[in-house]
């Protein structure tokens, strides 16, 4: 009889053989673990990420970088792959309109690019079979057709007949492109492009404000705090983290843990809560609950009702405080703001876990916007506004958005708090019901005063004999 041990051995180094058939040796030196170099920046977006809405990541007039060099990529029309192949015969036609505005030779140009071929490379999250030669071609086609597209952009008087900007549509589609996570290069080696050879060939003497005012129509609310950092240097990575850094506040904000509940804008509406416009903050993510101390102890304390039905009376700072107002700065909602948006937080994912601002409020408004009657609700208070013509394709969009992120934390975890325990009071319930049902407007309001005058004194009637 073989001792158990013995057997276990043989059949344990059987088991070796029959894996070493199919899987080969590590050497000493190799890595099960993927390699995360400091520089990476740019990543393909997470493949459940990207099965939401693929369409989303993938460009379609135009590839920047290594992961769709030359539209050499799975697509669905054969279409967009000569589109791509189009375009990139305009950027050998942009790289010699540069070479001539800028009095230099491709080979200069080059020779930086050379030198910073390794940082580039390493900006990526995976390792390109590409030759050196044709990774500096690559880098030097796109990098001097992104300049000297901004450098038109930024005169368009003087390019007004120039092949892209003369035609809305297509300039609307290249600026998409040039904002997806995948299509991207890293930011340090336009700026020093844009440094040493084009730099006094614009009023903007920094790169970071020539891509500012490229993509200005993308970023609809810019802190006022930022629109006075023109002509500084900022560290941003690439153009879809140059979008997140004017979403993001000025201030950084307190996180806590990841929101798990919270009632839709209808219903929180019919609990009492006045959803308010925030003209005073140029953040998108600056939303703020207050509620006046003496209606957290009594809630029958609000003035509400009163001004719905007077709605002059909001002139008088001290009755609008009396009310629980959820304070939202606009939020422009166009064809291109979930591509910009799934960008965004694809980005987040994968760089800024902890920090996650933009997937945060997204999350917000996935709790808050669940049908079309709660975009409607935001949408009359003038917070949303509509590009796309339907509430529900907005309610639908936002839902979609939030689909595979995980979320780790929140800076919206205190905001939730404060609405949950004020949706959770009856009292709040009743007092809007009660605006609701009895004083939603003036002429409604009046015959409910009326009403209860006359039951006072339909009252008194009976009771008074038998008191006096």
């Amino acid at each position: 009889m073989v001792p158990t041990t013995v057997a276990g051995s043989f059949q344990n180094d059987r088991i070796c053989e029959e894996l070493s058939i199919g899987i080969p040796l590590l050497m000493e030196n190799d890595s099960m673990e993927p390699i995360r170099r400091p520089e990476c920046c740019i990543y393909r977006v997470p493949q459940r990420l990207r099965q939401v809405n693929e369409e989303a990541y993938t460009p379609k007039l135009i590839s920047i970088g290594p992961f769709h060099h030359d539209g050499k990529q799975p697509r669905d029309e054969e279409n967009d792959d000569k589109d791509l192949r189009d375009m990139e015969k305009l950027k050998l036609g942009y790289l010699k309109e540069f070479c001539n505005r800028t009095m230099t030779c491709p080979k200069e140009i080059a020779r930086i690019i050379e030198e910073n071929e390794q940082k580039i490379r390493s900006s990526y999250s995976e390792n390109f079979d590409i030759s050196r030669e044709d990774f500096v071609k690559m880098v030097l086609k796109d990098s001097t057709f992104i300049i000297e597209l901004f450098l038109r952009a930024d005169k368009k008087e003087k390019y007004k007949n120039d092949y892209l900007l003369s035609n809305p549509l297509l300039n609307r589609h290249i600026l998409e492109d040039l904002i997806l996570l995948e299509n991207q290069l890293p930011f340090f080696i336009l700026e020093e492009l844009h440094e040493n050879f084009s730099k006094g060939h614009s009023e903007n003497s920094l790169f970071i404000d020539l891509a500012r005012n490229y993509f200005y129509s993308c970023i609809k609310n810019i802190p006022k705090e930022m629109e006075k950092e023109k002509g500084k240097k900022k560290e941003v990575k690439h153009f879809t983290d140059l979008i997140r850094y004017f979403h993001c506040p000025t201030k950084h904000k307190d996180f806590g843990d990841s929101i798990r509940d919270l009632s839709a804008a209808t219903q929180l509406y019919e609990t009492g809560v006045i959803f308010k416009l925030n003209e005073l903050s140029g953040c998108l993510l600056d939303i703020q609950f207050d509620k006046w101390y003496p209606t957290e102890i009594c809630p029958c304390f609000t003035c509400s009702w009163l001004l719905n039905c007077l709605p002059c009376l909001k002139c008088f700072e001290c009755l609008e405080r009396t009310q629980p107002l959820l304070k939202m700065p606009r939020f422009e909602i166009d064809d291109i703001t979930e591509g910009i948006f799934r960008n965004i937080m694809a980005w987040e994912q994968c760089y800024y876990p902890l920090e996650a601002y933009l997937c945060n409020y997204m999350g917000l408004l996935d709790y808050l916007l669940n049908t079309g009657e709660d975009v409607e609700l935001l949408v009359e208070k003038d917070i949303i506004v509509d590009s796309l013509g339907s509430n529900e394709a907005i309610a639908k969009m936002v839902n979609s958005l939030c689909l595979e992120i995980v979320e780790e934390n929140s800076c919206y975890t205190e905001l939730a708090q404060k609405l949950n325990k004020h949706f959770d009071q009856c009292c709040n319930h009743n007092m809007g019901i009660l605006k609701s049902t009895y004083f939603s407007n003036l002429w409604r309001g009046t015959a409910t005063v009326f009403g209860l005058i006359i039951f006072g004194f339909s009252l008194w009637s009976i009771i008074r004999p038998y008191v006096i």
